[in-house]
C-alpha cells in the first residue's frame, strides 16, 4: 500500500468525535509536557532530586508514548505531522530539558522530526497495515529512529556546528543517543499496555 493508505488506517476504529478528542488531547499533551513535567517534578521532589535532574527521561517517555498511540490510532497525514513537530519545539522553547545545550538542539530539529516521523511511519506500516507483531514493530521503529537522530548529531559535529568536546557535547551525545533508546523503549512497553487495554475494553483483544 502507498503512503496515503498507510496514514489513513488505524488499529481500532473510533467515532469521528472520539478521534478528534484523542487528537486534541495528544497534541496538547505533546505541546505542554516539556513545559509542565520538569517543573512539576521539581515541585514534588525538589530541584536537586534525581528524578527532577533527569526529567528528560520522563518527558521523553511521555512524548514517545503519545507518538506511538498517535501512530496506531490517529488517521490523517496532516494530524500526524502536527503531533510529530510539537514536542521538539516545546522542549527547546521551555529550556528545561536541554538547558544550556538548547541553542545547539535547534540544529537537531530536522533529525528529531525525521526520526519521530519514521517511528510513527514504521509502527503504522508494520503493526497497523501489515499487522505484524507489536514487539517486532517496536524494535524496528525504535532502532531506526535512534539511528537517524544520532546520525544527525554526528553530522552536525562533522560540520563543526556542535562542539566536539565539553559538557554541551556530553549532554547532547547522551540526549541524542542512549536517552533516545531508553525513553522510546519505555514508551513502547507502556504503549503496548495501553493498546491491550483499549482492545480489551472494546472487545477486540488480541495479543499485541
Amino acid at each position: 500500500m502507498g503512503k496515503e493508505n498507510c496514514f489513513n488506517l488505524n488499529l481500532i476504529d473510533f467515532s469521528k468525535r472520539a478521534e478528534i478528542v484523542e487528537t486534541v488531547l495528544i497534541a496538547i499533551g505533546t505541546l505542554f509536557t516539556p513545559f509542565i513535567i520538569p517543573q512539576l517534578l521539581q515541585l514534588i521532589f525538589g530541584k536537586t532530586s534525581l528524578i527532577a535532574i533527569n526529567s528528560q527521561y520522563v518527558v521523553g517517555s511521555i512524548v514517545n508514548i503519545a507518538l506511538i498511540i498517535a501512530a496506531v490510532n490517529i488517521k490523517g497525514y496532516g494530524k500526524i505531522l502536527g503531533i510529530i513537530t510539537l514536542p521538539s519545539i516545546s522542549a527547546i522553547c521551555s529550556g528545561f530539558i536541554f538547558k544550556t545545550a538548547s541553542i545547539y538542539t535547534v540544529y537537531m530539529i530536522p533529525a528529531i522530526w525525521f526520526g519521530n516521523f519514521i517511528l510513527v511511519y514504521l509502527y503504522r506500516k508494520i503493526y497497523v497495515e501489515k499487522k505484524k507483531n507489536y514487539v517486532l514493530a517496536s524494535i524496528v521503529s525504535i532502532i531506526v529512529k535512534v539511528a537517524i537522530i544520532f546520525l544527525g548529531f554526528n553530522l552536525l559535529i562533522w560540520a563543526n556546528v556542535i562542539p566536539e568536546q565539553g559538557k554541551i557535547f556530553e549532554a547532547l551525545q547522551l540526549s541524542m543517543g542512549i536517552n533516545q533508546l531508553i525513553t522510546a523503549t519505555i514508551a513502547a512497553i507502556a504503549s503496548g499496555g495501553i493498546i491491550v487495554a483499549i482492545k480489551a475494553k472494546k472487545g477486540l483483544y488480541k495479543k499485541a
